[in-house]
């Protein structure tokens, strides 16, 4: 199962950061490792190796034809369009275990080839959702209003069952003439049973900066600068969002997020090796390249902060991403905005919510964005 980013923390003074146990069926890659923040801007591809190339489209379909019959079988618990260790377009099957010579269960293999496309096998852990710094600038701090994003936040009662939790302020976008925080679902609007703390996220809560979980979970050490907006994405639709409208002069109006700053006002695809960048909660400034395109993923998620489990969502036509060692992305960062790593105004990618210690999932922000009926803040 998927797990989302989202991190929690006991109330106990004497226990520190404990992550919530979020379900992910999917194998996320990681990146090599934390690359340095400073590293040049990665060359231009010849040839741009997105969903609209004939070649990776062929392969989609193949993928999108299999994907039911791999799913069925034990410990997978994803796959993907991606390419070779020799840059073949190729079907990426992330199972759960490495089991050797391709051995799924009894009487279970997967083939080297479907349909004349190479198989590849990705071993990787259960998937979690990042709601949960790194680098030269403290994602974690209480900063001076206005507030850039690409900072620790969240719902103000986002506590339960002895934990808090917090995520990732992610971008700003525009709605109705309006301005939002935009996050995940799992990090603003999750908590829809009464349980833990006697009450269910809802319209025109408080969303605070820093999270609880970087307070002491004492919501008084924090900041209101936006309020929920009530609309959840799950378990419905194709995205795991969540926006909540700006209060005044607490949000920087240009957008500009920690160690990226300002953005494009355009978005966007992915394609495979894109070069890709994000600022988040726990982790910072990171950067890495995309490794699948057309993932299909299954998630689990609680019902509130470290609560029981609500519902499996399983996403299709998914963004993954190198995640080596939890180097781009890791508990904390659910609801970073992915952008492409360029210097000046880039644009934004995916919009990040889970991942393992191998590999990072986004939504891709155009799903996102026509969801909400929004568009980015930028120039």
């Amino acid at each position: 199962m998927i797990h989302h980013f989202h991190h929690c923390k006991w109330l106990h003074r004497s226990l520190r950061f404990v992550s919530v146990v979020m379900l992910l069926a999917l194998a996320v890659g990681c990146s090599e490792k934390a690359q340095n923040p400073s590293q040049p801007e990665a060359a231009s591809q010849l040839v741009v190796l997105g969903k609209e190339n004939p070649q990776i489209r062929a392969v989609m379909e193949v993928q999108d034809r299999h994907t039911p019959n791999l799913m069925a079988m034990k410990n997978v618990i994803g796959t993907a369009t991606g390419l070779t260790a020799e840059g073949q377009p190729a079907i990426i099957v992330y199972v759960l275990s490495d089991l050797g010579s391709q051995t799924l269960a009894k009487g279970q293999a997967l083939p080297q080839t479907i349909e004349g496309i190479p198989v590849v096998v990705e071993v990787t852990e259960q998937f979690r959702a990042m709601k949960g710094g790194g680098g030269g600038v403290s994602h974690t701090a209480k900063q001076t209003p206005p507030i850039q994003l690409g900072t620790s936040g969240g719902w103000r009662h986002d506590l339960a069952n002895g934990y808090c939790c917090g995520g990732t302020l992610g971008a700003l976008i525009s709605k109705g003439g309006q301005q939002y925080i935009l996050s995940n679902y799992h990090v603003l609007e999750a908590d829809i049973v009464s349980g833990g703390n006697s009450r269910v996220a809802q319209a025109g809560d408080p969303v605070i900066q820093p999270a609880l979980i970087d307070v002491n979970c004492n919501a008084a050490n924090a900041q209101d600068v936006a309020r929920l907006s009530g609309i959840k994405s799950l378990p419905g639709s194709n995205v795991d969002a969540a926006i909540a409208q700006v209060i005044s002069g607490m949000v920087r109006t240009d957008g500009a997020i920690l160690e990226v700053g300002t953005l494009s006002a355009s978005t966007v695809g992915a394609s495979l090796n894109q070069a890709v960048k994000k600022s988040g909660r726990t982790t910072g400034l990171t950067r890495s390249t995309v490794s699948g395109l057309n993932a299909t993923v299954s998630v689990a998620y609680d019902n509130e902060c470290a609560g029981g489990s609500a519902f499996t969502k399983t996403f299709t036509g998914q963004i993954v991403i190198k995640n080596r060692g939890s180097s781009f992305l890791n508990s904390g960062d659910s609801g970073s905005l992915m952008v492409e790593d360029v210097t000046t105004n880039p644009r934004a990618v995916g919009l990040l919510f889970a991942g393992s210690s191998t590999s990072a999932i986004a939504n891709p922000i155009g799903q996102v964005l026509s969801f909400f009926g929004a568009s980015m803040v930028g120039n």
